[in-house]
């Protein structure tokens, strides 16, 4: 889809504008009886310059995936379903089903939902790494991706040359990775850790240190769009608060940032607008406190019903248990009585 910029959108209006004097010229009585043909276009086209430039557009995703339902997937299995010419039955998942929405840039875009949900799936269509069942996804800008910290690093190279490689792997030109380094290796302040880490080898490292350098990396890249999944819970307390605090600076640099995260006033606090992801759809988009608490709620029915159903079915079974002792205990006196008669 094709947007208009504002040059592009003056200079059609005046455009529109100089055939409309040449008609009149041409014919002022005809020009008087009839409207000038340039001032609708013109009109929708001002309308459009006046339309917010869009970051991200969904429409219609369907994602599935297939797998086999398999309930012995051994080999005297296959081969004993080749000798009989049986064939494995594929169930089909629905990971994302029927999902539409804009993000506008300068976006904070939060998505919520329950494991399984679809929410990093979601993220994995918009970054380019799954394609689309059905549907579009149109995304505009560059885009760095933080679904899972430190895909692609190599641990035998040191933190130093991770950086390098993460850059590549973002698009970076190796001259505009060197003038980030120093930046990415502050912020990942290895060594308050242990002196001289980032000059070692990353199967050195910990978890958190590992986390460290890779979100440093994915949030010094200068992002157009940042996809965030969860990355904000890596790291140890005093990290946490610097990469909130790195996400709030792109947050105010009008970076469009779509942050997936179960940390519900996470995304109360940094994200403007939320959506709510349920088994694939998207049940709610909107202000985000709207949306989390709507979704809360749900969450609180969702438990007082599982409890319930755990209750009942705890009283069947207590009912069921009874039964069967009232009828063990009939069956033991039917036996005394006949074991006494017989006697």
């Amino acid at each position: 889809m094709s947007s208009l910029s504002a040059s592009e959108t003056v200079e059609t209006v005046d455009t529109a504008k100089s055939a409309e004097s040449a008609e009149s010229a041409k014919s002022a009585k005809s020009a008087e009886a009839t409207p000038a043909p340039a001032e609708q276009p013109a009109a929708k086209l001002v309308d459009k310059q006046l339309e917010p430039r869009l970051a991200i557009k969904v429409e219609n995703l369907h994602l599935y995936y297939r797998t086999k339902a398999e309930a012995n997937p051994t080999l005297k299995a296959a081969l004993i379903r080749k000798a009989k010419r049986q064939k494995v039955e594929q169930k089909v998942i629905k990971a994302v089903n029927g999902v539409s929405f804009e993000v506008p840039h300068g976006t904070v875009l939060g998505v919520i939902g329950h494991n399984g949900a679809g929410k990093s799936t979601l993220l994995r269509a918009l970054s380019g790494i799954l394609p689309p069942t059905q549907g579009r996804v149109e995304v505009r800008g560059r885009v760095s991706t933080l679904l899972a910290l430190g895909v692609g690093f190599n641990q035998n190279l040191t933190g130093r040359e991770n950086i390098v490689l993460g850059g590549l792997a973002q698009g970076w030109s190796k001259d505009q990775i060197r003038e980030k380094e120093d930046a990415i290796i502050d912020f990942a302040d290895l060594d308050t850790l242990s002196e001289g880490a980032i000059d070692r080898a990353m199967k050195t490292y910990s978890s958190g240190m590992y986390a460290r350098v890779a979100f440093a990396v994915g949030v010094h890249m200068d992002p157009d769009i940042l996809l965030v999944d969860e990355a904000l819970s890596a790291g140890d307390a005093r990290f946490k608060e610097k990469a909130t605090e790195k996400m709030l600076e792109l947050c105010e640099n009008a970076r469009t940032i779509v942050l997936v995260s179960h940390g519900l006033e996470t995304v109360r606090h940094m994200s403007n607008h939320c959506i709510w992801m349920d088994h694939g759809n998207l049940v709610q988009s909107g202000d985000p406190d709207e949306v989390i608490d709507a979704y809360i709620e749900q969450q609180r029915r969702d438990r007082e019903a599982a409890d319930a159903k755990k209750a009942a079915a705890e009283a069947k079974e207590a009912l069921e248990d009874e039964a069967l002792a009232a009828k063990a205990e009939k069956t033991k006196e039917a036996l005394q009585k006949a074991i006494g008669e017989d006697v």
